[in-house]
């Protein structure tokens, strides 16, 4: 067996010190890029492989950072992860991924077992409306999908208003005047935001009539609520979904019904949903672009790169593929 090849002999065929050759390997940017060359071609000549223990034992950290999140089985939250890890895995740091299911208690005991041991850093998707709690973390944190209140970090969300409002305003283009929003108890930051977002709208059109139907998408109360507000006297002529959850709920409602004459948009886009006929139109809030932003500002926080606290914007485009051009 050939022996273990060191720092130091990185060090010695690159012509520089053991410590430079560690702020090499960990991103620090205050070295030159013709020494991080040297450096990089040195570890490839060897064969050099960190070893995470000892690197974990320096810094007083694992290689390790905690994803949070509302649950995995959600599908925007599922690609975040996936994404974060892709990003991760490569450069030797393991992802560790819990669901708080939407329990702020549930999602504070993860947060400190995460804490517990000792993880280099956490995304974190909250539940709760007051982030302090998490101010006193030793590791850097980075919210994705809601903004952090009281406490200073970074965010990396999408326009949940202006989607919102794109979403309503492009079935108000094709002659819908009864529009319903059918989703999630607007709890949560995203949703109130997309609320206000569907209402704006409305008010735009001059449009005073709302068909607000809010309920868990977990539970079938909002397929039967779904069911009696399209049997009412007067029912709507469009649907505008707000999650994926809930469109998950509720297009299989118009599916069994054969309720393809009500228009449909979605905020996220879903599993099957050019396959469908008419094809789901939806708000497309790339979750691959937010896991690859929020893995790349906790990295750089990590590393110890001095950056401003923000709030980082992913982009959003609406996808038409059928069902919000249905014509009123």
């Amino acid at each position: 067996m050939s022996p273990r090849v060191r720092l130091r002999d990185v060090a010695a065929a690159a012509a520089t010190s053991p410590k430079t050759v560690s702020r090499v390997i960990n991103g620090d940017p205050r070295v030159s890029e013709a020494t991080r060359d040297r450096v990089r071609r040195a570890v490839l000549d060897l064969g050099y492989q960190p070893d995470p223990l000892a690197r974990s034992l320096r810094r007083g950290t694992d290689d390790t950072i905690g994803v949070v999140v509302d649950s995995v089985a959600d599908p925007f939250f599922a690609s975040v992860a996936g994404q974060i890890e892709r990003i991760a895995l490569p450069k030797g740091i393991t992802v560790m991924i819990a669901s708080t299911n939407r329990d702020q208690e549930h999602e504070r005991e993860v947060l400190e077992r995460m804490a517990q041991r000792r993880v280099a850093g956490l995304i974190v998707a909250p539940i709760s409306g007051d982030h302090a709690h998490l101010a006193g973390l030793s590791c850097p944190v980075v919210f994705v999908d809601r903004r952090a209140t009281g406490m200073e970090a970074d965010s990396v969300v999408v326009d949940d208003h202006g989607g919102a409002h794109a979403a309503v305003r492009h079935l108000v283009d094709h002659g819908h005047r009864r529009i319903a929003f059918v989703g999630h108890e607007p709890e949560l930051d995203t949703l109130r935001r997309r609320l206000a977002g569907y209402r704006a709208a409305l008010h735009e059109a001059g449009i005073t009539e709302e068909f607000l139907v809010a309920s868990s998408p977990d539970r079938d109360e909002i397929v039967h609520a779904t069911a009696d507000l399209l049997a009412s006297r007067r029912p709507p002529t469009a649907i505008f979904s707000p999650s994926t959850r809930s469109s998950m709920r509720v297009l299989p409602v118009l599916h069994r019904l054969g309720r393809l004459d009500v228009g449909f948009v979605a905020f996220g886009d879903l599993p099957l949903a050019d396959s469908l006929t008419p094809g789901v139109t939806v708000i497309d809030h790339a979750p691959e672009v937010v896991g690859r932003l929020a893995a790349a500002r906790l990295m750089d926080r990590i590393a110890g790169r001095p950056l401003p606290t923000e709030v980082i914007t992913a982009p959003l485009r609406l996808i038409p593929r059928g069902s919000g051009e249905v014509p009123a």
